[in-house]
């Protein structure tokens, strides 16, 4: 099939445009519609009809998804897909059951990833039951806590792909079907994070078994927490470990810790360090002699996730949670809301809070109780799925007391 092009034909009718084009199968021509003033119709010829698409343009041609640099590209492309679509559509709907992404490609080299993965073990979150012991009398410490420890299990994150539309130079095969990717651009979608090319419709049927390489993860601020950890085969970020060790080696009696700012410069040096270095970065105090950096650095890394330890979806559980007036009540309400955090996001909060529940233990030298950690921590670890002002300010004093509940009954919670 050739493509043939007749020229911009004016104001005519879809008869007129059908009649130009009978008999020619791959001639288009472009007519003003008739429907709509000022707007454009590609007229195609294709299968022994004349099919009609509204044409756009932004800087590129386009009456779909895809964007071409001239309407000839989007025509071939066009033609292609129909083909294959029309001469191949059984064969299309049957693409994606006889995969071969468990035996081949992506998935045969991820295997060794996970079993080395599997070596290392992190908390998982503990069942947690509030009963009431009848022989003390009602109180906001009247229950105790029973934890129901099974044994200590592998820590396996699942993180979805990051799937994003890509142009293949050359032929390309989906890894997941093993078939073919056809067009001339936009072929299919490839995962920013592990570099996996899969079809787009194949990419709804992908398990979330991404892993991401660190190539490309270009850096450690402002990355996603599970694709972080991920990338690094580590339970936690590396900021925090890192900060904390250092925080805890020479800042937990300083006065103000986390309250007090250190220098915006230095905080920003710290955080190209991460951005650079990695687990190398030097944040030793023959570096930053003043914590309060190192501090800063980790409240900055915090504050600065796409996605915000306490996760968008389980946001309002736990303000709700805080509204309850009754303490147990309250307290098991948000131990049902961290057992929905994703994994990587509940382990970066368990090992923050029994950070700071060391911070208060020197309370009488940082001035630091957990009130007061609350009300710093609150905002960084807990943002509102839709970022209104007013319901920010609203809920203030919700995430203080969700963190310093946290922190108080960290050991009963994690």
């Amino acid at each position: 099939m050739t493509v043939s092009v007749y020229r911009f034909h004016g104001l005519i009718s879809r008869e007129r445009a059908d009649e130009l084009l009978a008999g020619t199968e791959g001639a288009y021509l472009i007519r003003e519609s008739q429907r709509q003033t000022g707007t454009y119709t590609l007229a195609l010829r294709f299968g022994g009809q004349t099919l009609n698409y509204r044409l756009f343009y932004d800087g590129k041609h386009f009456v779909g998804e895809k964007r071409f640099e001239s309407v000839h590209d989007l025509v071939t492309d066009g033609l292609i897909t129909l083909y294959i679509e029309t001469k191949a559509a059984e064969y299309i709907a049957k693409m994606t059951t006889n995969t071969i992404y468990q035996h081949l490609g992506y998935t045969s080299l991820l295997r060794d990833k996970i079993t080395q993965r599997l070596n290392r073990t992190c908390s998982e979150p503990k069942k947690v039951t509030f009963q009431q012991d009848e022989k003390i009398s009602p109180s906001p410490l009247s229950r105790r806590t029973t934890i129901k420890d099974g044994p200590e299990k592998h820590c396996n994150y699942e993180k979805i792909h990051n799937f994003k539309v890509h142009t293949f130079r050359g032929p390309h095969w989906c890894e997941y079907c093993a078939n073919f990717m056809w067009g001339l651009i936009a072929q299919g979608v490839r995962c920013s994070d592990c570099g996996l090319n899969v079809h787009k419709q194949c990419s709804k049927l992908v398990p979330s078994d991404c892993q991401p390489d660190l190539r490309r993860i270009k850096k450690v601020f402002s990355c996603d927490l599970t694709t972080l950890v991920k990338a690094h085969n580590t339970p936690r970020p590396m900021v925090l470990d890192m900060c904390i060790k250092e925080i805890e080696h020479r800042g937990l009696t300083s006065e103000g810790l986390y309250r007090v700012s250190g220098f915006t410069e230095h905080i920003e040096d710290v955080r190209l360090a991460f951005d650079r270095d990695g687990e190398k970065a030097d944040i030793s105090a023959n570096m930053y002699p003043d914590i309060n950096i190192i501090a800063g650095a980790l409240k900055l890394y915090l504050r600065d996730l796409p996605i915000s330890v306490i996760t968008y979806d389980v946001y309002s559980k736990f303000i709700q949670a805080a509204k309850i007036t009754d303490p147990d009540s309250r307290l098991e309400a948000v131990h049902d809301g961290l057992l929905q955090l994703p994994p990587a996001h509940y382990e970066t909060l368990r090992y923050l809070m029994t950070h700071l529940k060391r911070v208060t233990m020197y309370e009488k030298d940082n001035y630091m109780n957990s009130e007061n950690l609350g009300i710093v921590f609150g905002p960084t670890l807990m943002q509102p799925p839709d970022q209104n002002t007013l319901a920010t300010l609203n809920d203030m004093r919700y995430q203080k007391l969700i963190v310093q509940l946290l922190i108080e009954h960290e050991d009963i919670l994690f």
